[in-house]
């Protein structure tokens, strides 16, 4: 089960029409799971923060986030979810694929200041919070008020929608998005961004949403280099110098992450749990999910 999967299956709402690519659900750290790995999607994310506060990191830049925070995930950056020195953090995904806000033919507003900000050329911010500038020309009742309070009064009506779901409600839900993304390009003037991260961001990109995909799978080295058009040798300094750690203990700490959801998730035991992450010696796999938890398997999964 890779990112995706896991978030989608987490409390998420059924109701939504399946061709109607906006879904949302409640998530919890630590309660639910340790931490959102580093992964990415061609989905753009909101992350709307309840209570609490946290770490949320896009594109290797970690900011501390609090209530009621809202981050801005854009279709193909790097992010990861976790938590402050080990506070909890309660926030609502709300995820939906560009193409929801695309017309049909020559869409010119789509492809004049949506597509440009999906693509990350236009200037827009990562973090939205309370104390953002006002900004005038705002949507509504919340005209000459914040960025934030323009994101945030959009958010909070699409959620207020999809408690009842009346008749018609993709065309609100379009609306308020429409509302946003209004805001938002009114705030940033439109202004260019500086140019798009370079191919080794790319090369790095396939090398995690193959760990992703397939982190229970026998992974080598070599078939990682051979995935970022590396040498094996530069792959392993490339790979380190850009997250901190090698890549095979990038691997196991992924592999422990998705462990720990199963654990709260599942009743399958603790050697059929490892196996499915890829750990194929029990032993190892308790010492290094002690290491990196600070408690047992098995005490893990008393805490549900």
């Amino acid at each position: 089960m890779n990112i995706p999967e896991y978030e989608s299956y987490h409390e998420k709402k059924k109701h939504f029409d399946a061709a109607f690519p906006y879904n949302t659900y409640l998530c919890s750290i630590p309660l639910d799971f340790m931490q959102v790995p580093l992964h990415w999607h061609n989905e753009a994310e909101f992350i709307y923060v309840k209570k609490g506060h946290g770490i949320i990191s896009v594109d290797f830049i970690p900011y501390e986030v609090s209530a009621p925070d809202i981050a801005l995930i854009l279709p193909g950056q790097l992010h990861e979810i976790s938590s402050s020195n080990g506070s909890p953090m309660e926030y609502e995904n709300i995820i939906f694929h560009p193409r929801l806000l695309e017309g049909t033919g020559t869409d010119e507003s789509f492809h004049r200041f949506l597509q440009p900000l999906f693509s990350m050329q236009l200037a827009c911010p990562t973090i939205f919070r309370p104390q953002n500038a006002a900004v005038p020309c705002l949507p509504g009742d919340i005209k000459n008020g914040s960025l934030h309070t323009a994101v945030r009064a959009c958010l909070d009506e699409n959620d207020q929608i999809c408690m009842t779901f009346p008749p018609g409600y993709p065309l609100a839900i379009k609306g308020n998005l429409f509302s946003l993304f209004f805001a938002v390009y009114a705030a940033g003037g439109g202004k260019m961004r500086p140019a798009s991260p370079g191919k080794n961001m790319e090369k790095l990109k396939s090398v995690v949403k193959y760990v992703e995909i397939n982190y229970a799978a026998p992974t080598s080295i070599d078939q990682m280099a051979d995935l970022a058009g590396f040498s094996k040798s530069h792959f392993m300094k490339y790979f380190k110098q850009a997250m901190g750690v090698p890549f095979t203990a990038y691997l196991n700490s992924y592999r422990l992450t998705m462990a720990a959801r199963l654990l709260l998730q599942s009743d399958d035991t603790v050697l059929l749990i490892a196996s499915k992450v890829g750990f194929d010696n029990l032993s190892y796999f308790n010492r290094a999910f002690k290491k990196q938890f600070g408690m047992t398997p098995s005490a893990y999964r008393g805490q549900r």
